[in-house]
């Protein structure tokens, strides 16, 4: 057969990602940081755009300079005065009017669908985004010099102990606790605060915020989270098999020690001089300081997206915080003023970029904010029972759950919850932190959170007698005894995950303790 070139019409649908629908999107992700650097930028290159002050609603930017091509400065509008500038909305979106009077509270109504979110439904782009939640640095003016954006920096000791509580600690419930008490900790290493007050806001027992500290003071570098100085030469010498009752005794009485009262030490301690002086040495071998090795860097605390307060008839209040919100505006009387006054094809085309620009930022900053508070709304009242009684009540859920509860996409619910944090009685949390697995009833009611499960299989192993070790097989029926379906593999997944041994292992344990 003679092959030979011929032409052919084709109709077909595609989807095109234009630049304004992957800057919205972009938009939907970034941290109230991110968010702020890129709005700087803006501002910085389209002249019609304006900030406004948050309190008064007036502008605080300069009047702005006639625009022109930038790759020509001749643009014929030298000379031509600059009006007075009137800040205007566009006409072309009413959704852009609602910007100004942003004060951190939507009404939880979701009207007409953005161009966005309609093009996501058909795309069905996963979400993703690189999370970034340390300080940034705004970009400052382009005749200076950022000097700070160029210096590396330290870890810092927060940092170090998030690292180590990721890797050690698989229980999402201590996982929190063990965040709330690194945020106790200062600079020194030492924790600063009553436990009592900790176990009360998170809502959780005050044994397994106990627990959760005697596991962290393991953590590098040693002596952190000790609450005195006692406690964090004792978890140093612990380490180093140097802690005994004697050492413990003379730990006691430190304050004979900085006396150089070695006379009443010896006595009390019973020791002789050689005995003592050995054990001065390897106390003054110990770090009074632990947390002093990673500097003093400051660093930036999180600030949250959104508030939950208790309203007084007992419902949860959820608002936006307007301090993270950029108040931007589109001049329009400027505009009009510059391009009644231009007479260049090139000019009438950049300035109408510009307003274009100018208009699709306001419009995705206003549909941002109005999905981030849906999505917020819809959590709140998903984890209601987290926020009344703590922690253990968390109950499980996906981003499908609550895509389908607000009749969005799964990939923009999943972007929303991206380096977003939550202000709550319970403390500031990740978004993605409410997301947690499920596990069914064997009995066909509700489904039964991991974190729930995971902690029924710690007790029921905790509880067990030293002559009746439980198997996973007994474990897997007691649960579904109780009405909790699991498989044998994911018992003993959950077992692993806590450190807790085999049958065979805890029974030859609890055989030589006994």
């Amino acid at each position: 057969m003679a092959m030979m070139p011929k032409l052919e019409l084709r109709q077909g649908q595609s989807l095109v990602m234009t630049p304004q629908l992957q800057q919205a999107i972009k938009l939907l992700q970034m941290s109230n940081l991110e968010l702020s650097e890129f709005v700087e930028t803006e501002l910085e290159q389209n002249p019609l755009l304006e900030r406004t002050d948050t309190r008064d609603g007036q502008t605080s930017a300069p009047e702005p300079t006639p625009p022109g091509p930038p790759e020509n400065d001749n643009t014929g509008l030298e000379g031509e005065p600059a009006p007075d500038i009137t800040n205007t909305l566009s006409d072309e979106s009413s959704s852009t009017e609602a910007l100004t009077q942003l004060d951190g509270g939507y009404e939880n109504v979701y009207g007409d669908e953005s161009r966005v979110e309609k093009t996501e439904r058909v795309a069905e782009m996963p979400g993703a985004g690189a999370s970034s939640t340390g300080p940034s640095s705004t970009p400052g003016s382009s005749e200076g010099y950022d000097l700070e954006a160029t210096l590396t920096r330290q870890v810092t000791l927060s940092e170090h102990l998030l690292d180590q509580l990721n890797i050690t600690m698989s229980d999402p419930a201590q996982r929190i606790i063990g965040r709330h008490l690194i945020g106790m900790v200062n600079e020194d290493g030492y924790l600063r605060g009553d436990l009592d007050h900790a176990a009360t806001t998170l809502g959780a027992e005050y044994e397994l915020v106990e627990r959760t500290l005697h596991e962290m003071q393991t953590f590098e570098p040693l002596g952190v989270f000790a609450r005195n100085l006692q406690e964090c030469l004792a978890i140093q010498l612990k380490e180093k098999d140097r802690f005994d009752p004697v050492m413990k005794l003379l730990l006691d009485h430190l304050d004979m020690l900085a006396k150089h009262d070695h006379a009443g030490l010896m006595k009390l301690c019973n020791a002789d001089r050689d005995d003592l002086i050995q054990m001065i040495e390897d106390i003054q071998a110990c770090n009074p300081r632990p947390g002093s090795a990673f500097g003093t860097i400051i660093v930036q605390p999180v600030v949250p997206d959104i508030f939950v307060h208790e309203a007084a008839d007992g419902t949860w209040q959820v608002e936006l915080n307007s301090e993270t919100l950029p108040r931007v505006l589109v001049n329009n009387q400027y505009y009009a003023s510059v391009a009644r006054h231009t007479s260049r094809d090139e000019d009438k085309e950049y300035i109408s970029n510009c307003l274009s620009s100018a208009n699709w930022l306001v419009k995705s900053l206003d549909q941002r904010a109005k999905t981030i508070l849906k999505v917020a709304r819809e959590i709140v009242r998903q984890q209601d029972g987290f926020l009344t009684h703590g922690v253990q009540h968390l109950r499980p859920l996906n981003l499908r759950a609550v895509a389908d509860a607000i009749d969005m996409h799964e990939s923009t619910v999943s972007r929303v919850t991206s380096n977003k944090y939550m202000a709550t009685p319970r403390g500031i949390m990740e978004l993605k932190y409410f997301f947690t697995p499920a596990i069914a009833s064997s009995q066909g009611g509700e489904a039964h959170s991991a974190e729930a499960v995971r902690q029924r299989i710690k007790d029921l192993i905790e509880n067990e007698a030293p002559t009746k070790i439980l198997s996973d097989d007994k474990i897997v029926n007691l649960l579904k005894d109780s009405g909790i379906d699991i498989a044998r593999r994911t018992v003993a997944k959950y077992r692993e995950a806590l450190g807790v041994g085999s049958s065979v292992q805890r029974r030859r344990e609890k055989k030589v303790h006994a």
